[in-house]
């Protein structure tokens, strides 16, 4: 275990290590948790949260990562490994029981989020305004992002060269048990999921997960990044449309090109409505795949 500057620990060697000792990272919020699932573009993750200000961020990573000093001082760095069962729903899961009341997010490595405004407003200014509706959750869309160059990236990463789909998005309704549609609630499509269906399991092709949320007691993330609280699952409140915010990220193309079932199986993600990534968020709104509601 290790300390930061002010003395509080910084680095915990499990997952009961930080909910014992790590009660000053879950104090306030918003708190960010990203988890490292392998070493590719986990630095340039990092620091992206950190633009937005979190409160605390919360690294769950395998000990071979490597951090820059200033970012290691940073940040709360648990060791945890993403290969055990259910992972993401258990780290989650124990944090909201943790801390109930808290805002919170999470998201994996090479992934990054923009909402609207983001550039010059705090994620917590932002939380604040859609408390404020009422509102605990907050809908956010997984937006693919891919290399333009495949040869020259192989895994499809490539942040200076990145390229997202300007459309075909959809949406579908969301049955319940008896197959009627569930109010407010829908499924959404679209990216590299649903250009590249027939290697993608039909659970992960849906791109729509409730990133930014409000912990609280008995509340559950489930397999499909929805909550256990319906209300949490809803796109918007009864009377008018709320926030929405983007998730970026490279997680679907570096998996279509490292799996042994798909990486020979496609040599470009380009086609006709691809467009360079601008790294804006207005770039975000004006394509429809994120909108500010009634904030300005």
């Amino acid at each position: 275990m290790q300390r930061g500057a002010d003395g509080r620990n910084m680095r915990y060697d499990s997952l009961a290590d930080f909910l014992r000792d790590g009660k000053a990272a879950l104090a306030k919020g918003p708190v960010a948790m990203i988890f490292i699932e392998d070493l590719v573009e986990a630095e340039s993750t990092i620091r992206h949260h950190m633009t937005l200000k979190f409160t605390s961020i919360v690294v769950f990573a395998p000990p071979e990562l490597a951090l820059p000093q200033d970012m290691a001082k940073a940040i709360h760095r648990v060791q945890f490994s993403m290969l055990q069962a259910h992972a993401l729903e258990t780290a989650v899961n124990a944090v909201i029981d943790a801390a109930p009341g808290i805002w919170m997010y999470y998201c994996f490595n090479a992934e990054y989020l923009f909402y609207p405004f983001c550039e010059n407003r705090s994620v917590a200014e932002m939380l604040t305004f859609h408390t404020e509706e009422r509102r605990d959750a907050v809908l956010t869309y997984v937006i693919d992002l891919y290399a333009a160059d495949l040869d020259a990236n192989p895994d499809a990463v490539c942040v200076e060269d990145a390229y997202l789909d300007k459309s075909g998005y959809y949406a579908l309704a969301r049955p319940d048990e008896n197959s009627h549609p569930k109010e407010r609630q829908l499924d959404f499509f679209g990216g590299l999921r649903w250009r590249f269906e027939e290697h993608i399991a039909k659970p992960r092709r849906k791109i729509d997960r409730i990133a930014l949320f409000r912990a609280k007691k008995g509340l559950r993330l489930r397999f499909d990044h929805t909550f256990t609280d319906e209300e949490y699952n809803t796109y918007s409140c009864p009377w008018h449309h709320n926030i929405t915010a983007a998730i970026c990220s490279f997680r679907t193309a570096k998996a279509l090109k490292t799996n042994a079932g798909s990486m020979f199986e496609i040599t470009n993600f380009r086609w006709h409505n691809s467009v360079p990534f601008q790294w804006q968020s207005q770039q975000l709104l004006d394509l429809g795949l994120m909108e500010p509601g009634q904030w300005f």
